[in-house]
């Protein structure tokens, strides 16, 4: 499970605020663990009826507390290289510069943030080669970039992408 965008857009985009109750939280444990599970198999792992959990899973995707997508592995996909980069911008809006960012394939996060920082991302690269084309000649020079600070992840300890501190009393 994916949530996209910033946290106001999440927010604003929701239809309704919905409560999570021990059933809807047994089916997103499932579902993360297999996102391609089966609502026959849903339905008799929690001792439900299909017609219950295709509901339920319907109701939680409509609200947009959950929704399933594909994960892609970045080092099975080719690239070698992820990196976190600060981005400090003048002369023009972070949102804009923000956007822009977005619509590099190889960026797949992008924050505005308050801080040392006008925007966060992060990005892969498929090796040094690639990572100098990306910082150098795409992002360094787009309008209103002044300044990167580059991370590269030597070990990467937790990848968690599903992760969501859903509350089992019902708060997301």
């Amino acid at each position: 499970m994916d949530t996209p965008g910033p946290r106001s857009e999440q927010a604003a985009g929701r239809l309704q605020a919905i409560d999570l109750d021990e059933t809807d939280h047994g089916i997103i444990d499932l579902l993360r663990a297999d996102g391609r599970l089966p609502y026959r198999s849903i339905a008799r792992e929690l001792g439900l009826t299909e017609a219950t959990v295709r509901a339920r899973v319907r109701r939680l995707e409509e609200s947009r507390t959950m929704r399933v997508v594909a994960v892609t592995d970045i080092e099975a996909a080719g690239f070698g290289m992820l990196l976190a980069i600060g981005v400090q911008v003048e002369n023009r809006s972070p949102e804009e510069v923000a956007r822009e960012l977005a619509a590099v394939p190889e960026v797949f996060s992008v924050n505005v943030v308050v801080g040392a920082q006008d925007i966060e991302i992060l990005m892969v690269a498929e090796d040094q080669v690639a990572l100098h084309r990306l910082l150098h000649e795409r992002i360094a020079t787009m309008p209103g970039v002044r300044r990167l600070t580059p991370a590269l992840a030597v070990n990467v300890l937790k990848n968690q992408p599903d992760w969501v501190p859903f509350d089992r009393d019902g708060a997301a």
